[in-house]
């Protein structure tokens, strides 16, 4: 198995967030989308890429609406995303990607994790070296190669590309993501993803026992309750 399985295996293992979260994550994300280009998906694609994926996480249109709506206000939340890299028990490394209004609070809550499992953040890179920033995009395919030949005649380059049993994995650089979803979705219309993501993947994944364990799914799951952390990247290889 290559990296799409790797990837793949990532993604499912991910323990998924409270749906009240979710709600919360993609209305932050629609609002600073809408808010850094135009509050309009017909002339956004990254905010009607966003938009696409919430109504997938059966985000109700209200929120989606409510947060275009307050793009085009005047003042208002001020959202930035911050990212944090810190250090868990035995060989463990995170990557914690927020979306917030106070950078001052939510840097509190992530120090405050770590330091109840006495662990620490890290300084920028410290962890992220060990890590592949990418596009990954799965889906079924009745003709991959087709749809491969496509890419390339597009120009697009792609990092990996495997098909197991009718289902294609594609790898690709960030910033061909959507590139590669046009190619895609003019090929097979309806297209439904089985992953779709940019985000960070550790380029090795280490196994932890016992007591190590324990305490890093306590400092995951105290991570995942922060509001304003909308994602967090590891490179732990167990179930959690």
């Amino acid at each position: 198995m290559g990296r799409a399985y790797e990837v793949r295996k990532y993604s499912i293992q991910k323990t998924g967030a409270a749906r009240g979260k979710i709600y919360t994550t993609f209305a932050k994300e629609i609002y600073l989308a809408a808010k850094k280009g135009l509050p309009d998906p017909d002339a956004n694609i990254t905010l009607k890429r966003i938009i696409e994926k919430a109504k997938k996480q059966q985000v109700p249109s209200d929120i989606i609406n409510r947060a275009i709506e307050k793009a085009k206000g005047v003042g208002g939340e001020d959202y930035q995303e911050v990212v944090y890299e810190g250090f868990g028990p035995g060989a463990s490394t995170l990557i914690i990607k927020t979306l917030t209004d106070n950078v001052n609070r939510t840097v509190g809550e992530v120090r405050a994790a770590f330091n109840k499992v006495n662990k620490s953040l890290g300084v920028t890179n410290s962890v992220a070296y060990n890590y592949d920033y990418i596009g990954v995009l799965t889906f079924k395919c009745d003709n991959s190669d087709e749809l491969f030949e496509n890419l390339l005649n597009d120009g697009i380059e792609i990092i990996d590309y495997e098909v197991e049993d009718g289902e294609v994995t594609i790898t690709m650089q960030p910033n061909d993501h959507d590139k590669v979803k046009d190619v895609v979705e003019k090929y097979i219309p309806n297209v439904e993803y089985e992953i779709d993501q940019v985000g960070m993947y550790p380029k090795d994944k280490v196994i932890l026992e016992g007591e190590d364990l324990e305490t890093f799914k306590k400092l995951y799951n105290m991570l995942d309750s922060i509001d304003d952390v909308v994602e967090i990247y590891h490179n732990v290889d167990n179930e959690l």
